[in-house]
């Protein structure tokens, strides 16, 4: 099998450092790092230096990180070509406005990648918090609510999450190692690896132009530059079948499907990470898979869990991928 942009497809164990399983990880947080007082009081004055002007309006030279960058290229050397994720943990959210703790993460961003557009508003910082939308309803997506949301890759190069505020119980981030699931199924069901790379329907979600058809196709897998690359929304290849033009899934197809979910859903392959105020966690989206737990929330407004996120197009990295540069427009 080939690809057209990543020469011959070759199904052996993958051995890149992307390639992990929870339970190996979670005594060993070497993934986790702690924003020094420095970092943070670089952080405040890139902040106070860059002006009252709207942040979404910043370039990368609004805001100067002078002794941070250094970290930040390390970070996103380890999103690329190590783990594939981190987190950085101990920004102060407490001790600073609401809308100062989004510009500093926006700002952060900026050197860390492009942002792209989350959904057909065009928003590029978006709001991770329970809007009483139905979680069942269609198009509705899940990160508007409280429901559990299984494992899935985003569309971006980069997935970021800062934690505002934290749930009264539950809403854990679990993530999973794309690459290990890949090597299980290559050890379990071999002769689903070449459907893996087959085109699959996803179901846009209402997330299309006028006069489009409202579902798309891709593969779950590509190798690109010599890496895996997973693209997988379950859910959306599922509901795509309500269209009575979309391609219908061979039981091939539906048994990949349910392998790689029960396989991320191993409590060995996944490391659960319990976000606290002031966590920035970032996701190589084509290396690991992520999913949120279901949560309860605090009845106070001011108390109910608040995550801002980001997807970042970085293109800088190994074999990204060209549809991933653009967001959702």
């Amino acid at each position: 099998m080939t690809g057209a942009d990543a020469g011959p497809v070759t199904f052996a164990p993958l051995t890149t450092p992307d390639v992990w399983l929870g339970r190996d990880l979670a005594a060993d947080p070497v993934w986790r790092h702690d924003f020094t007082p420095s970092d943070i009081a670089e952080l405040i004055t890139a902040r106070r230096k860059a002006g009252p002007a709207d942040h979404l309006s910043w370039s990368r030279s609004d805001f100067v990180l002078p002794t941070l960058e250094r970290k930040i290229a390390a970070w996103l050397t380890e999103l690329d070509r190590g783990r594939g994720f981190i987190l950085l943990r101990g920004f102060p959210v407490a001790e600073h406005p609401e809308a100062d703790c989004a510009a500093i993460y926006w700002g952060l961003g900026l050197h860390m990648g492009r942002a792209v557009s989350q959904n057909t508003d065009g928003d590029l910082l978006g709001h991770v918090r329970d809007t009483g939308a139905d979680p069942t309803a269609y198009g509705v997506r899940l990160y508007k609510t409280r429901a559990e949301q299984d494992f899935h890759t985003d569309g971006a190069d980069i997935i970021g999450l800062f934690c505002l505020h934290a749930a009264r119980s539950g809403g854990v981030s679990r993530i999973v190692s794309s690459p290990a699931i890949f090597n299980r199924l290559l050890r379990e069901r071999p002769d689903l690896a070449p459907v893996l790379f087959q085109p699959f329907p996803f179901d846009t979600q209402g997330q299309h132009k006028p006069g489009g058809r409202p579902w798309f196709e891709a593969p779950l897998c590509r190798f690109v530059a010599g890496r895996l690359r997973t693209f997988f929304i379950p859910w959306y290849i599922r509901e795509s079948q309500q269209h009575a033009a979309t391609p219908r899934l061979t039981a091939a197809q539906n048994e990949a499907i349910a392998f790689i979910e029960s396989a991320a859903n191993d409590s060995d392959a996944w490391l659960d990470i319990d976000f606290q105020p002031g966590d920035m966690q970032f996701l190589k989206n084509a290396a690991i898979l992520h999913k949120r737990t279901a949560y309860e929330d605090f009845e106070d407004q001011a108390l109910k869990r608040h995550l801002l996120r980001l997807w970042l197009a970085q293109s800088a990295f190994s074999g990204r991928d060209e549809s991933l540069q653009r967001g959702i427009s």
